[in-house]
């Protein structure tokens, strides 16, 4: 159901959308999860490293589909806000005629460049393979991802964070079996984990166009709505292209360090691989405070409420601050032990590797909250370039460390890259908010409230 965040007790609406993008996200997660256990604990480590040497691909296509979507709505978030439901239709009508034609070319160009990127990203020969059929399937079926994400934003920019939810639900333990039926079943391979992500991605994607159709009728476009607007499309891209910039920028990054990662072999990259699968699930608790601050930002600047922005920032970060005060001890001394969860062979020697990167990680989750939070919430309100240049700062930080890490052959260097990239971006959007929030008088609480 659709609702407006621009009234009532900031805390309150920000707790209320949050959990369900929480649990939605963490059922998100098990679409790789399921993937990543099912491949390692069937196929062995060395499909594992293949799989997870692709993990920062992955995160490049669904950086730039999620910024792209999360950036088209924040239009559609502004204008429901405002209560002009006519332009809020035509914003949701650019954005899917954009969104068809960069996926159109995205599918095109990651197909045919994909055996160049595995190479210039030094994946080994012994898990080559591996690596390629799991990656060429989802490349091949960004269309189902574009299309949950587009219509997940929109439900989200209208304040519905549930829908989305149930059928991630589903989707996700849809790919559970599909997993099972594909890999250990028929024996497919790594090509049987992504064809099952796919399915399941597309499953969902059906579920919520089907949703809006019976039950948003503020959602109810006419052909006219479908109609290019120069004006919208020229703001939804002014909007979304920094956005899937800055993510692409972070996957950027991610690949720099996958490449210094990928020499120091397969048990290296397992034990890298499984940590990275451990702390994406922890940690999207961030993720999704992240995601309501751009709708909830939006809308309130649609509306004209500054000053419940800053006190929305206020009101999250002590939220993110309780939740990492709970996570941290459990991370750092339990978090290793999650490694068996996806391999079956090696484990005591992937354990240490994955448990390194944990305890580096656990240490700066503080950071990591602010650059999700407050990355989406500034392009909520509008400025698009400035989380950008977090994300320039955030790619420099890794890619420096990652060099270095792979000049003295350090995994240990290599686990710091992103917690220190985490530390950059973070003073830099911290600095961007003081100084376009704090300091700006709109944003200031008002004489007549108490």
């Amino acid at each position: 159901m659709v609702k407006s965040m621009t009234e009532g007790s900031p805390t309150k609406a920000i707790i209320s959308f949050t959990l369900p993008i929480l649990i939605g996200n963490v059922f998100q997660q098990f679409y790789n999860m399921a993937d990543t256990i099912i491949v390692g604990k069937t196929l062995g480590s060395k499909a594992l490293a293949g799989v997870g040497s692709t993990g920062t691909i992955s995160f490049l296509f669904f950086g730039l589909i999620a910024g792209m979507s999360v950036g088209f709505t924040v239009l559609t978030a502004q204008k429901f806000g405002a209560g002009d439901m006519d332009a809020m239709r035509k914003t949701v009508g650019c954005a899917a005629v954009l969104s068809a034609v960069i996926t159109a070319v995205m599918t095109v160009v990651t197909v045919l460049l994909m055996n160049p990127l595995l190479n210039i990203m030094n994946t080994p020969d012994s898990f080559y393979s591996e690596a390629y059929n799991y990656i060429i399937v989802i490349a091949a079926g960004l269309f189902a991802q574009v299309m949950y994400n587009l219509l997940s934003s929109v439900l989200r920019a209208l304040g519905d964070s549930r829908a989305p939810l149930y059928f991630l639900i589903i989707s996700a333990l849809l790919n559970i079996g599909l997993d099972f039926w594909f890999i250990a079943g028929i024996g497919m391979g790594t090509e049987g984990a992504a064809y099952a992500t796919v399915i399941s991605q597309l499953v969902s994607s059906v579920l919520c166009f089907v949703y809006i159709v019976k039950k948003v009728p503020v959602l109810r476009l006419k052909k006219s709505d479908f109609r290019p607007d120069k004006s919208i499309m020229l703001n939804q891209l002014r909007l979304g292209c920094p956005m899937a910039l800055q993510y692409s920028v972070t996957a950027v990054g991610a690949m720099i360090l996958q490449s210094a990662l990928n020499p120091l072999g397969h048990i290296a990259v397992s034990g890298y691989t499984a940590a990275n699968k451990i702390e994406q699930v922890g940690t999207q608790a961030y993720v999704a405070c992240g995601t309501t601050m751009a709708t909830y930002c939006a809308q309130n600047t649609g509306a004209g409420e500054h000053y419940r922005i800053r006190r929305g920032f206020r009101s999250i970060m002590l939220l993110a601050a309780i939740y990492t005060v709970i996570i941290s001890p459990l991370f750092f001394f339990f978090g290793k032990h999650l490694t068996g969860l996806f391999v079956s062979e090696d484990v005591f020697l992937i354990m240490p590797y994955a448990d390194m990167y944990i305890k580096y990680m656990t240490v700066f989750l503080i950071p990591l909250a602010v650059v999700n939070i407050f990355r989406n919430g500034l392009q909520g309100v509008g400025l698009a370039l400035m989380p950008f240049l977090g994300g320039v700062a955030e790619l420099l930080a890794r890619w420096a460390v990652a060099a270095l890490g792979a000049a003295h052959s350090s995994y240990r260097i290599i686990c710091l890259a992103s917690p220190l990239a985490w530390i950059a971006a973070a003073v830099l959007l911290l600095a961007v908010y003081y100084f376009k929030i704090v300091r700006r008088p709109q944003y200031k609480k008002p004489k007549n409230e108490g």
